[in-house]
């Protein structure tokens, strides 16, 4: 499962993508709008994407974690529109046959996710709001 939607997101779907009888370790990483970014009170984000580019880079990120950690799985979902404070941005879940690498590879898969998928994020604060590129370290 790599998919943009404009749904809020079950982790519980998620991490069921991959729970499987040979992974005993399962990471998720889950990304929330905070209320706070930079000294600023953010009141709401807008997500947007370019969602077919940003799907198959998602995979390709999945096709990278597969390739590093054999023997693991992984599923992510991003969301986009109007996000209120507290509501999950991106949820990413691994599993492998330890934790070790779950960890890792869980990780190695949100790095990547900011550095490669066309999503943009609009953080509106009290008195102002600026645009992210998908290119930036948060």
């Amino acid at each position: 499962m790599f998919k943009v939607t404009d749904q809020p997101i079950s982790i519980d779907d998620v991490v069921r993508e991959v729970v499987d009888d040979p992974y005993g370790g399962i990471t998720t990483f889950i990304g929330v709008v905070r209320g706070n970014s930079q000294g600023k009170k953010v009141l709401y984000l807008e997500y947007e994407a370019y969602d077919e580019m940003a799907e198959k880079k998602m995979r390709e990120i999945g096709d990278e974690v597969c390739q590093r950690w054999e023997d693991s799985k992984i599923a992510m979902i991003h969301r986009v529109g109007h996000l209120e404070i507290g509501e999950a941005s991106i949820v990413i879940a691994v599993a492998t046959p330890h934790r070790k690498e779950a960890f890792e590879a869980c990780r190695y898969a949100i790095d990547r996710v900011k550095q490669t998928v066309p999503i943009w994020k609009k953080e509106v604060w009290e008195g102002g709001e600026t645009w992210v590129g998908w290119q930036y370290e948060g």
